[in-house]
């Protein structure tokens, strides 16, 4: 009986993202000026705490003082968040070697401060399909396997969420792409044309991940998509 109630705990526990004992050291910042995706950050931040014991904060000081923080997760930051010192304060962290992994709506933060889109890769948020659209079904293509974001999922991965559009596109490692042939993406591209829906790029000694995924609260309670965030976070924390 003992065995197997160790068992159930050890499947419990992987099913959280692994086994692992969570790390104070991973800060989860969800302040916002623009569009708030509410319920995902309350899932997100939920999550996040209970597989890292991170920090949840919306206070924009926090990030001008990182001593101690390994990773900053940007869950749904969304519209200008930081001033001007806390802007420098935050670069110099990271250019030091601290390590940025970015949710969905970040891509449409901090829109005129040159350093944080490069944190993108290059890439910033133009749109996503509109109306009755804005929600679909695609299907999600690992390219490789080979990083803890991607390890855990399968090559095609079935996803319904609010599928956004870049531009530019990122120079970075892209780590998944969208099907475009499944899907109405609004966009004007063909629809063979390569969308990358995850990435990864260095920044100075540090670096960056970036996942357009998220939108819903309700990708909180699938097992892939935090095996995803998990395994991004888990990666940047090196």
């Amino acid at each position: 009986m003992r065995i197997a109630a160790l068992a159930l705990v050890l499947a419990a526990l992987a099913g959280c993202g692994g086994s692992d004992p969570p790390r104070a050291d991973v800060l989860v910042f969800s302040r916002t000026t623009a569009f708030r995706h509410g319920e995902a950050i309350d899932a997100g931040r939920a999550a996040l705490r209970e597989r890292f014991g991170a920090e949840l904060t919306e206070d924009a000081a926090r990030l001008a003082d990182l001593e101690g923080v390994d990773v900053v997760v940007l869950l749904q930051t969304n519209g200008t968040v930081l001033d001007p010192g806390q802007r420098a304060a935050f670069e110099r962290w990271v250019r030091a070697g601290g390590s940025v992994v970015a949710i969905h709506a970040a891509a449409n933060a901090e829109r005129d401060w040159p350093f944080y889109g490069g944190l993108l890769g290059g890439a910033r948020f133009r749109n996503h399909p509109p109306g009755a659209a804005q929600l679909q079904r695609a299907t999600v293509t690992v390219a490789g396997r080979d990083h803890p974001a991607t390890a855990g999922l399968p090559r095609r991965w079935p996803v319904t969420d609010e599928l956004y559009n870049f531009d530019p596109e990122p120079r970075a490692r892209v780590l998944a792409t969208l099907d475009e042939r499944e899907y109405d993406e609004f966009d004007g591209s063909a629809a063979a044309d390569p969308h990358p829906i995850a990435w990864w790029t260095p920044v100075g000694a540090g670096r960056s991940f970036y996942t357009a995924l998220g939108h819903g609260a309700e990708l909180w309670d699938d097992p892939r998509y935090r095996a995803h965030v998990f395994g991004a976070v888990d990666w940047a924390l090196g």
